[in-house]
């Protein structure tokens, strides 16, 4: 059996890795791949928190996320504003 900190974090793995593998696979429908993109596990082992680490990205990569971001926050102003 895992130690008593790895018991308590499993939510948290599990957590982790979905979410970076829905970033990947977001990022990948637009054509934009974040070859660094991990979870820090070594971190997480040490302290319980799990963190995603974006890691390097051409800054052409980077410019795609920035649009994407930047297109979805524009339709959700529409949309909280009714039109």
């Amino acid at each position: 059996m895992g130690s008593a900190l790895s018991r308590a974090t499993a939510d948290q793995r599990r957590e982790a890795a979905l979410v970076a593998d829905d970033l990947a696979a977001v990022l990948a429908l637009r054509g934009v791949e974040l070859p660094s993109l991990e979870v820090d596990w070594d971190f997480g082992r040490r302290t319980g928190c799990y963190l995603i680490s974006l890691g390097a990205a051409r800054a052409c990569e980077v410019e795609r996320i920035v649009e994407l971001l930047r297109k979805g926050l524009h339709f959700e102003r529409l949309t909280d504003d009714g039109g």
